[in-house]
């Protein structure tokens, strides 16, 4: 894989405005033996939305460049297909990454743009040949326009290309350059179990008397991180408008905040809290202590939205102030996870010093990510999340800066499976975030399905663990162990694959797959299964015409009914049939007859 970007620089004697500034143009080829056609290839995207990230679907491109005769014209089509961000969330509602398939199944393009902001991409006829365009802002689409006076330049966000014989292999290129340029992706070799209070657990209202007992069942079962999440700063019991001072209630905590965080830190746990650092509500004090400069502006007022302002890192204030914050928050308390969450989206940006709105908002992005960049220098252990209202913002250059990506704040756990399975198209598994928030009210075999949602990534939990039954805390504790045992250790190096392919929103049955070694990692759900869509099938064609040893690894317990398993070796498939009717998921280890798998060494 490589990147690619375009720098215009003006050499003439007179000013100049850009209104669009293209990263990548190339067009589809062909294999020998075939033709160029633009429409004998399938293009593979992505809808995001909020509670429903990372739905992939595929189109033949026959249908979306029809037959026009054009060259009767001796002009090109004027149509394309396109796909534009909106607002401030880069995946709000579909992803910067696509992919196109040839119909013979010998080439595969991935392409994406790499921007934490306003971006666009696009495929159509060429006559002669399909064309992709990657972009950054353009004035058409996101109000960005630039000025260079004589001299100046203008370097365009990047894009990052592939070109593989299959999907897989493209995917494999794309794991690799993540992990490349992913510098702070790169230091999770063992990537921590995080334990977080949010999700249908606290919900936002954290004090003494609810964390501690969490802290205790949380450090039970195996987590490493506790994270607070949103609302320890409040005191009014209306945190949303009051966020940006980012100092602890002085009445959740009776006994000071401390005492909730050096419990956290007497259990072994890493303490982490929640933030949204480019964020002051209306109603903190810090709305009046900061310059209307430090903020985002739009005719010379600041911008609001959902009665928060919006910081412009930019600005020499707002990175100071944010500084200030986080070397407190670390010094005081020794705080060594932050979430930096992301849920308001202010529309196309702000024209304060900036020549468009877009330029202000591209301006503010570049300089977010330097920020990032200082904060990782300073703190070259702290672990920070990336959380925008879940996926919302989930392109490369954003989770490029985190070794942690949250996927989803979607709370029903029936709905979260192909959201986690599909989520490897957007980053490395060793980041990815995927919630498991057992009840209380749940079977043990709801709590496995749950709970194998977060198996192949970053174990990520919450739930009221506290409220749990022995053999609850004891099944959540099995799973923590077995990601230990056999995840952590090989997530960072391993490979995602699907042996079923990319899920839709409403499959019975899916499954994901980690590559390593010799060894195969799946992990298989099945959502409520009539008799017809119970039986599963996983095409491995790493084993073929071996023998092979498939252990569960989760849930293991007498108490759980078996999968019944069949190795079909002549065609390398593994059959599996599911329970009828029920909710229920299975974590294997998949190996060839006779070999011991490294994850257990």
């Amino acid at each position: 894989m490589f990147r690619t970007f375009a720098t215009v620089t003006n050499i003439g004697n007179h000013p100049i405005s850009l209104e669009s500034v293209t990263s990548w143009v190339g067009l589809f080829g062909s294999t020998p033996g075939t033709e160029q056609d633009a429409g004998s290839w399938k293009l593979l995207h992505g809808d995001f939305a909020w509670l429903g990230e990372n739905r992939w679907h595929a189109e033949k491109t026959e249908e979306l460049f029809p037959k026009l005769s054009q060259e009767l014209t001796g002009n090109n089509p004027r149509n394309e297909y396109k796909v534009i961000s909106t607002g401030t969330w880069s995946t709000g509602h579909q992803a910067p990454l696509a992919v196109l398939c040839n119909k013979n199944h010998t080439a595969t393009w991935i392409f994406q743009v790499e921007h934490n902001g306003a971006w666009r991409w696009e495929v159509g006829d060429y006559t002669v040949d399909g064309y992709m365009a990657l972009s950054g802002p353009t004035n058409e689409d996101h109000s960005w326009s630039k000025r260079l006076a004589p001299g100046q330049s203008f370097t365009s966000v990047p894009a990052s290309v592939t070109l593989a014989p299959s999907f897989q292999s493209a995917y494999d290129s794309l794991i690799a350059y993540r992990r490349t340029f992913g510098t702070h992706v790169a230091k999770d070799r063992y990537p921590l179990v995080v334990f977080n209070d949010y999700m249908n657990t606290i919900n936002g209202d954290p004090t003494t008397e609810k964390l501690l007992p969490l802290i205790d069942s949380a450090a039970e079962v195996g987590a490493q991180v506790f994270c607070i999440d949103c609302g320890w700063y409040d005191d009014s019991g209306d945190w949303w408008p009051s966020v940006g001072e980012w100092k602890p209630s002085t009445t959740r905590f009776p006994g000071g905040f401390a005492e909730v965080i050096d419990a956290i830190i007497s259990r072994d746990m890493v303490p982490g809290l929640w933030m949204e650092p480019e964020v002051v509500g209306v109603r903190s004090p810090i709305a009046a202590a900061l310059p209307d400069t430090a903020f985002f502006q739009r005719d010379g007022q600041r911008i609001v939205e959902q009665d928060r302002y919006l910081l412009d890192f930019r600005t020499d204030e707002a990175r100071k102030y944010m500084d200030s914050v986080i070397d407190r928050l670390i010094g005081e308390f020794g705080i060594g996870y932050f979430k930096f969450d992301y849920n308001v989206s202010p529309g196309a940006g702000t024209d304060n010093q900036a020549d468009s709105l877009g330029d202000g908002l591209l301006g503010h992005n570049r300089a977010y990510c330097d920020w990032l960049d200082a904060l990782h220098e300073r703190y070259p252990d702290l672990i920070l999340e990336n959380c925008s209202s879940g996926g919302m913002r989930e392109d490369y250059m954003q989770t490029s800066h985190f070794r942690v990506q949250s996927t989803s704040d979607q709370q029903d756990y029936r709905l979260y499976p192909p959201i986690a399975v599909a989520s490897p198209m957007m980053t490395v598994p060793e980041q990815t975030a995927n919630w498991a928030y057992p009840q209380a009210s749940m079977s043990l075999e709801e709590i496995a399905f749950n709970l194998n949602t977060s198996m192949l990534g970053r174990f990520f939990i919450s739930g009221f663990l506290n409220a749990m039954d022995k053999d609850q805390r004891s099944l959540i504790a099995q799973a923590v162990q077995a990601y230990k045992l056999h995840v952590q250790p090989i997530v960072s190096r391993a490979i995602p694959f699907w042996p079923m392919g990319l899920p839709g929103w409403t499959d019975k049955t899916m499954a994901l797959g980690l590559r390593y070694d010799q060894s195969v990692l799946v992990t298989v759900w099945a959502r409520d299964p009539a008799a017809s869509e119970s039986d599963v099938i996983l095409p491995l064609p790493d084993f073929a015409e071996s023998g092979v040893d498939v252990h569960t690894i989760f849930p293991t317990s007498e108490r759980f009914a078996s999968w019944k398993i069949l190795w079909d070796q002549n065609n390398a498939k593994l059959h599996l049939q599911a329970p009828e009717h029920q909710f229920t998921s299975r974590t294997l280890l998949i190996t060839r007859k006779g070999e011991q798998s490294q994850s257990r060494l």
